[in-house]
């Protein structure tokens, strides 16, 4: 059986890999986990992303590098916003402020996954697939 959430599986496999101070954490590649990825490596919350191929006919998956600032993780929360039992869809005018600005939303657009300041800056809503501080 398939898994329901992976996005949801994504967010786990980081929350609990810097509960135990891991410095990197494998997660199956798929492309929307991959932009997830890349954002958060582009706003500073994680230091390297990269996709390794496991063996001849083996999965993909992605090694996601962890940072830690002064032995604390720098990802403080990443929650999961919409759901596949129940979506969250937002205007470009309801884009929510993650800490007053201290954290960012990740969205689904029409112009691919970005974080929340890109979509402010197009001008565009979608769904909100997570948000992290």
């Amino acid at each position: 059986m398939g898994m329901t959430d992976p996005i949801s599986d994504m967010l786990a496999r980081i929350r609990n890999g810097q509960m135990v101070k891991k410095s990197t954490v494998d997660i199956p590649l798929s492309s929307v986990k991959l932009q997830i990825c890349g954002i958060l490596r582009e706003e500073g919350y994680l230091s390297d992303v990269e996709v390794l191929q496991q063996g001849e006919g083996g999965h993909s998956f992605i090694r996601v590098g962890l940072k830690y600032h002064q032995n604390r993780p720098v990802i403080e929360e990443i929650r999961r916003c919409s759901t596949p039992g129940c979506r969250r869809y937002v205007g470009k005018e309801k884009i929510p402020s993650v800490y007053h600005g201290l954290g960012i939303a990740i969205l689904s657009t029409n112009r691919g996954v970005i974080s929340s300041r890109q979509a402010k800056k197009f001008g565009v809503g979608g769904e909100l697939l997570c948000t992290v501080f």
